[in-house]
């Protein structure tokens, strides 16, 4: 009887713990790739940074520092939007 009752306990600590983060996380990520739009700062998941040219269903074209080199990468190869600013501000410049 009492196996009966740690079994599924066991089973709901493992679904709150594990796969409902997960969930979560794809969720967001999605939703992240689908809203790109061009002029967005994007960083892939190579560490490639810059600002979005186009965007079609499953690749993003993006251009990376001064000499406007243009790269096609896959949607889901794009890990953060708008990092590039934020970690730039908080950075103090050096002279």
């Amino acid at each position: 009887m009492e196996m009966m009752i740690v079994l599924p306990l066991i089973i709901a600590m493992f679904y709150f713990m594990m796969i409902r983060p997960e969930q979560k996380r794809k969720k967001k990520a999605a939703e992240l790739r689908d809203s790109l739009a061009a002029g967005d700062e994007i960083t892939t998941i190579g560490g490639l940074v810059g600002k979005v040219v186009q965007v079609r269903d499953d690749f993003v074209t993006f251009e990376t520092g001064e000499d406007r080199v243009r790269i096609r990468v896959a949607k889901w190869a794009i890990s953060t939007k708008g990092k590039a600013k934020e970690e730039q501000a908080d950075q103090p410049q050096q002279q």
